[in-house]
């Protein structure tokens, strides 16, 4: 603005110099200065219209945050338990709102950068952006959900307004190609073209989408595809610069291919490409697809012979004198090894303060390396934990109580409470929670022994996903606030029982809450004594 009325400034001193070299004194000359404030005028429309331009882009963007922040901030928890609100919410920190202020930058604006500035740094970056896209992409693993599912806001029992746009899904795609995923670009930039086809505006080219598209088809072994898909590609944009030699490249593949094994070309065919189109990759886990199954409530075994074996009972801890006149509900979720869940474990109010507890604390969820018995973080694992003492408040002293009295262990050695909060995708993988023969040294720091035993308390319902599972012998165990499940991770004789290696599944739709105490070893002799077998 500054410049532009510094040039105004000029331009009429200009016309007032010459003005005073007698200007007046010819129409003609005058007639020059009309010509010059036409001019001027021309420009101040010019620059009003930018403004106005950029103004109108700025306050469509404002009405649209505003009522999406009304429904956000009158539930920030409901909101984020959609998953694609949560990508949507590290899409747009990350990357809209910085386009924004580019924009708003053509013209500086003080106040606008100054609380750019200010809030900046609790913006997320490009790693929470790829993360949630990863997330995104880890559910529709797990719960076999095809693009066209999560970019229209249609989940399991559910449906929203939660939607992905063109570029949302080329976002994803290219997040996918950036990492060498291939199998999810291919899903993804499909999943992109369909909406841009069907008339969805969109600021990338159908070009661009056809150019990662191709070659992730061609990484995925799919030649005939790939050839077709490029072909799509050169009648779009015949200069491009890298695909008249792709398809080159691609049709001199298939030909010898063809030739080598005595096969004529056969026409690509008509179906679009979606979810089982193409086999995912194999990975580190060798029981993804029981693990995975489990999630979606298939490959539980449970027989009614198996059913019929577990009761519900009132549970006084050996005539505990806490649990004398209040017994806790007990109830069986599994035979062997057993697994029981306590109802009416912690009150609305106790979970709420453990919360308030825990939250400023939080942070990303560690794992401890089997070597070196250090905390670290894991890609297996993805959530945010925070450890509470029982000097922190006496809420955390009555629930480490509790559940000694509870369990009939002591939890003087035990590590402390940790609760964790699963965000979007959050998820623990196939894991053991005792130390193997192979890493002894573990829990040397503690110098409490092994983890004898998992307590489990569950702070929050969870409407999709994010049961606990058993892949080994086929259990499912789901959230339900206030409860808490309990297992031995040990036998009597000290040997692991390695049928208890469990998993956190993805959280679908909801946010997960958990607390849980790791008992260990040390101070359990006389409490829990040893059997005469391994496998007492």
């Amino acid at each position: 603005m500054r410049k532009f009325l510094s040039f105004i400034s000029w331009a009429l001193l200009c016309c007032c110099w010459t003005t005073q070299a007698e200007i007046f004194t010819s129409i003609g000359q005058m007639t020059d200065l009309i010509h010059t404030e036409k001019e001027l005028v021309q420009s101040l429309r010019e620059y009003i219209k930018a403004e106005e331009s950029k103004l109108a882009v700025v306050k469509s963007w404002a009405n649209k945050l505003d009522d999406l922040t009304k429904v956000s901030t009158s539930d920030p928890e409901g909101f984020l338990a959609h998953p694609v609100n949560a990508y949507k919410l590290m899409k747009r920190l990350n990357t809209e709102w910085s386009e924004l202020e580019s924009l708003v930058l053509q013209n500086p604006s003080d106040g606008f950068i100054s609380n750019m500035s200010v809030h900046r740094q609790y913006f997320p970056d490009e790693e929470d952006e790829t993360g949630a896209a990863k997330a995104l992409m880890r559910l529709q693993d797990t719960y076999q959900l095809d693009s066209e599912a999560f970019s229209r806001g249609k989940l399991p029992g559910m449906h929203s307004n939660a939607v992905l746009t063109v570029d949302d899904c080329f976002d994803m795609g290219k997040t996918a190609y950036n990492d060498a995923d291939y199998y999810h670009a291919v899903l993804w930039m499909q999943q992109s073209l369909k909406q841009l086809d069907s008339g969805d505006e969109a600021v990338v080219s159908k070009a661009d989408i056809l150019d990662y598209l191709s070659y992730s088809v061609y990484q995925m072994g799919d030649l005939p595809r790939a050839i077709e898909l490029t072909r799509r590609l050169v009648a779009i944009d015949p200069s491009h610069q890298r695909a008249g030699g792709n398809l080159r490249y691609y049709e001199g593949l298939l030909f010898k291919q063809l030739k080598e094994l005595n096969q004529a070309y056969q026409p690509v065919s008509e179906e679009p490409i979606q979810l089982g189109t193409y086999s995912r990759p194999k990975d580190h886990l060798p029981e993804r697809e029981a693990y995975e199954a489990l999630c979606r409530g298939e490959g539980v075994k449970m027989t009614e012979a198996r059913r019929s074996r577990l009761v519900c009972r009132y549970q006084d801890g050996k005539r505990n004198p806490r649990l004398l006149l209040k017994p806790m509900k007990e109830e069986d979720e599994w035979d062997s090894p057993r697994i029981v869940r306590y109802l009416d474990v912690l009150s609305h109010e106790e979970i709420e303060k453990i919360k308030e507890l825990a939250k400023p604390r939080l942070a990303r969820a560690t794992v401890r390396d089997p070597k070196t018995g250090v905390l670290t973080t894991a890609n297996y694992r993805v959530s945010k934990s925070a450890w509470l003492e029982g000097e922190d408040d006496p809420v955390i002293m009555r629930v480490n109580q509790r559940i000694e009295d509870i369990t009939g262990l002591t939890v003087d050695t035990a590590e402390l409470l940790q609760v964790a909060n699963y965000g979007v995708g959050g998820q623990y993988e196939p894991h053991y929670d005792f130390s193997r023969k192979d890493e002894p040294d573990a829990f040397k720091r503690l110098g409490t022994g092994n983890r004898v035993a998992t307590f489990l308390n569950y702070m929050s319902d969870v409407e999709a996903g994010g049961a606990t599972v058993f892949p080994d012998f086929g259990a499912v165990v789901r959230p339900r606030k206030g409860t808490a499940v309990f297992w031995y991770n040990l036998f009597r004789s000290g040997e692991g029982d390695y049928r208890t290696r469990h998993a956190a599944c993805p959280v679908l739709v909801g946010s997960k809450w958990v607390s849980n105490k790791w008992i260990h070893e040390r101070g359990q002799e006389f409490r829990r004594p040893c059997g005469l077998t391994e496998v007492d």
